[in-house]
């Protein structure tokens, strides 16, 4: 067992010298609120997306519908 555990010390003196503070760089605090503001702007993106799309496919969808339940009956 003592393989076993200095090859998780290894992996743990890895995660501490090299990984770590790489996340930290790439997700720290100064990259936090450019994230937020980029992840805001694609939901409403979306949001817009998807409102402009039932506006122009709503009435043509709803047609459809209505001739399939008619059909059914």
């Amino acid at each position: 067992m003592g393989h076993e555990q200095e090859f998780l010390m290894d992996i743990i003196a890895y995660w501490q010298q090299h990984v770590a503070p790489y996340l930290r760089a790439k997700f720290g605090r100064d990259e936090r609120g450019a994230s937020l503001v980029e992840y805001a702007l694609l939901v409403a993106l979306i949001a817009v997306v998807c409102i402009v799309a039932i506006a122009f496919l709503g009435k043509s969808a709803s047609s459809k519908f209505s001739n399939v339940g008619s059909n059914l009956q």
